[in-house]
């Protein structure tokens, strides 16, 4: 094998290595705000078995620093929906109908043709991030906001 053909494979391979990051708008697109700490992709690909959707979510995480071992825990948060889209995501609906009212500091939000988020907010209610909710399962909603809402806050 020649040099050249070494390099020129290495150059290719290299950035599939090398745990790329995606643009804050790259990120935005795809669902992630940038603001999440790697480690809650972990968590992420605990429930999201898609692991296409979790290296996306390591291309637009930020690294945990030391003191970040405490998780970040949000004062509430907003789920966004379209209600004429509703109908395609029936574990969303569930959720919201069965199991939201267990979670006072959020609040359902309806968008115009707004794909389904969860925004989550500080204690002055301003926004730190956005998550997509499209393929989410309802358990996985219940226990994300378990871990990442205060109990009885509301930022909203």
């Amino acid at each position: 094998m020649s040099l050249c053909f070494a390099l020129k494979l290495l150059f290719l391979v290299l950035p599939l290595v090398s745990g790329e990051q995606l643009s804050s708008k790259e990120c935005e697109d795809l669902g992630f705000t940038g603001l999440a700490l790697c480690s809650d992709c972990n968590t992420f690909a605990e429930y999201v078995k898609d692991d296409e959707l979790v290296s996306d979510c390591r291309k637009c995480c930020t690294e945990d620093s030391d003191d970040a071992s405490n998780k970040i825990v949000y004062a509430g948060g907003i789920i966004e929906v379209c209600p004429r889209k509703l109908v395609f995501y029936p574990e969303i609906a569930g959720f919201i109908e069965e199991e939201k009212d267990q979670f006072p500091s959020v609040k359902v939000q309806s968008v115009f043709n707004s794909p389904p988020k969860l925004i989550m907010l500080d204690d002055n209610g301003e926004q730190k991030e956005t998550i997509r909710l499209d393929n989410w399962k309802r358990e996985h909603i219940r226990t994300f906001l378990k871990e990442k809402v205060k109990p009885g806050s509301s930022a909203i």
